[in-house]
């Protein structure tokens, strides 16, 4: 079950990242902007279906993420996004004791509008912090998310060579402190930017590591993407792909497997089962005439297609789905 909740049809872009976090409907947030002082420690806990992020505004903190053995130090001008929501701590030094996040949240009494102010009496050699998240539909999963790593440190270095990202925080604090009408509007849009921005960092560190991702980057395999997700109803076969992407059959059937995790075939089927799957949520169109419309002449093919993915038949998919 790897897409959910897509937007089909003459309005899909040709963007292969675009398409895809329309696929995941990514929504950007924004929690505080913070000041803290020592001492101090934060615990934030895990959370489903989100990928959270920290920047250091001004002087440095400590982080440890649930899983990973090694702390890291998050200096001024570094962002840090945690892409499968993991508990992670938050600190002025590696082993402070920390605080639960919703009891900081009660101490201070913070409402969620202007700054969050924690910590001790050493004001002088506090730091800020910008926090948020990016929130995924539930269950909508994609290979891209998978192919994330626990965590993702962008240091000052690479956020202050592209000048806009420093600026754009600083933007967001305003926002958040004026708190002036279409504020969350703004802050949400400029949020799936900056996750476009660190996911085009990683993939160009990472290379071929980074799997689905490099593929979807990939000159010649996200022509093939961008097709299938804009006409899926095609008479698609690894052939046709392969030309797709300029490719011999051969190259291009290993390149993709190897990336992505699952054949190019296997791949074009999740794709059409989310697809129908959101056009019968959005219609009530006949199921044949459905199938048609992802690829599928035959509804006995499409029902057996449907029910290996979501583990029920298509029509009794549609009677009682909430």
């Amino acid at each position: 079950m790897l897409f959910d909740h897509v937007t089909f049809g003459a309005t899909m872009t040709n963007d292969v990242l675009s398409q895809i976090f329309a696929a995941v409907k990514m929504r950007g947030t924004v929690y505080f902007h913070a000041r803290f002082s020592p001492p101090w420690g934060i615990q934030v806990p895990p959370y489903k279906n989100v990928a959270r992020f920290h920047m250091a505004m001004r002087g440095s903190c400590w982080l440890r993420v649930s899983g990973e053995e090694e702390p890291i130090l998050l200096e001024e001008g570094d962002l840090i996004v945690i892409p499968h929501g993991c508990a992670h701590i938050l600190s002025d030094s590696v082993d402070r004791e920390p605080t639960e996040l919703d009891l900081v949240l009660k101490e201070t009494g913070y409402q969620g509008s202007g700054a969050l102010i924690y910590g001790g009496p050493e004001r002088g050699e506090g730091c800020q912090v910008f926090c948020g998240h990016f929130e995924f539909s539930e269950d909508a999963l994609h290979p891209m998310l998978d192919a994330l790593p626990s965590y993702i440190h962008l240091a000052s270095e690479e956020t202050r060579s592209s000048n806009w990202l420093e600026l754009m925080f600083e933007f967001f604090a305003n926002e958040k402190a004026l708190s002036q009408p279409g504020s969350d509007a703004i802050m949400f849009r400029l949020t799936e930017i900056i996750f476009i921005q660190v996911i085009r960092s990683f993939v160009t560190r990472a290379g071929d590591a980074a799997g689905c991702l490099a593929a979807l980057l990939d000159p010649q395999l996200s022509r093939v993407f961008s097709a299938i997700h804009t006409a899926p109803a095609r008479g698609w076969t690894v052939e046709t792909m392969a030309r797709e992407a300029g490719l011999s059959r051969t190259v291009f059937a290993q390149r993709f497997t190897e990336l992505v995790g699952m054949g190019p075939l296997h791949y074009l089927t999740e794709w059409r089962m989310r697809d129908a799957r959101q056009r019968m949520i959005a219609s009530q169109d006949p199921l044949v005439e459905i199938a048609e419309a992802v690829g599928y002449r035959s509804q006995a093919a499409f029902t057996r297609a449907f029910k290996r993915s979501f583990g029920t038949a298509p029509g009794q998919w549609r009677r009682t789905r909430p």
